[in-house]
């Protein structure tokens, strides 16, 4: 597991043997898995386990804001 970054008391990591698609998890008072999407496709949120909405929302605004840093350390790590 690699911790990407943090913001606004949320952790953002990606597992090292995990699969595709693209995705993060978003650790906070629970977790959600954020698909990262495509071009056309905004990030979307895939599990939520125990997250409050407010705090998925706001997983999913960072994750779009930094789709493209965690896309490339996606394919860094994965091909």
């Amino acid at each position: 597991m690699l911790t990407i970054f943090r913001e606004s008391d949320l952790k953002f990591v990606i597992y090292l043997d995990d699969h595709p698609p693209a995705h993060v998890h978003v650790f906070g008072d629970g977790s959600v898995k954020v698909a990262l999407g495509s071009e056309n496709d905004p990030p979307m949120a895939v599990r939520i386990r125990g997250m409050k909405t407010s705090e998925v929302r706001k997983a999913l605004q960072i994750v779009a804001e930094h789709r493209a840093a965690l896309i490339e350390k996606w394919e860094e790590y994965h091909g």
